[in-house]
């Protein structure tokens, strides 16, 4: 992964580093846009030539259509090709699921590392939002991933009481959630808590935060946050 933070880029700079890496795993994704924009735009262009009207707004009407329809449907199969291109980057990387987690929506807060086993390179994220409480464990080892996810759940239980804590293991085991998956599975947990108990969820995990201290990450190449790139990922 390019080491530039995508939420410091423009969103012309972000077009272009996701293209650049797309590119780098799919040497033809100029070809396949190029091919895709120019069939689409020549269909969109018979339809609207036969649609209603005449004269010169016609014709402005034909080839802005045509245009338009051509680079909606590039973008689409841009965004699609580029989000599995990113998450195959993830693989394996530590901190993937924590960048894959980056791509949830407003309204959910995701803290990167709220608990680590570094020899084994063990990470568990947390994400708060209508499901409550989330934890996110990731690591090479499933037993030292689901073990710290139940440590780190009774530490946050004793101060959070009745609020709801789910462990999700972000990986491609058995019972596992893949990382391309990980941010859906999240969000299909359901809503247990209001907004306002988010806020109150959120205050009370100030003293969990401020008793863990700083945690140590795991060495190796941590992926910087997708949340600058998600809007071209998922083709808005």
């Amino acid at each position: 992964m390019s080491q530039t933070d995508p939420s410091t880029m423009s969103r012309r700079q972000q077009m272009v580093e996701t293209y650049k890496l797309t590119k780098q795993s799919d040497p033809k994704i100029g070809l396949i846009l190029g091919s895709i924009f120019v069939v689409v735009a020549a269909v969109a262009g018979v339809i609207f030539w036969f649609l209603p009207g005449e004269g010169i707004f016609s014709w402005i009407f034909t080839i802005v259509g045509a245009l338009l329809a051509g680079l909606l449907a590039a973008m689409v199969v841009f965004s699609r090709r580029a989000q599995k291109v990113m998450y195959s980057r993830l693989e394996g990387q530590v901190g993937g699921g924590y960048a894959a987690l980056t791509m949830l929506r407003r309204g959910w807060t995701v803290t990167q590392a709220v608990a680590v086993e570094p020899r084994s390179q063990t990470l568990v994220h947390r994400v708060v939002g209508p499901p409550g409480v989330v934890l996110v464990g990731e690591g090479n080892s499933p037993s030292k991933v689901r073990s710290l996810l139940a440590s780190t759940k009774r530490t946050h239980a004793r101060v959070l009481g009745e609020v709801p804590i789910t462990t999700v293991v972000a990986g491609n085991g058995e019972d596992e959630v893949p990382l391309p998956q990980l941010t859906k599975h999240v969000t299909k947990i359901g809503r247990k808590v209001a907004g306002p108990e988010i806020t109150d969820i959120l205050n009370r995990l100030k003293a969990v935060d401020a008793t863990r201290g700083t945690m140590p990450i795991p060495k190796g190449p941590v992926p910087t946050s997708m949340k600058g790139m998600r809007g071209n990922l998922r083709g808005r």
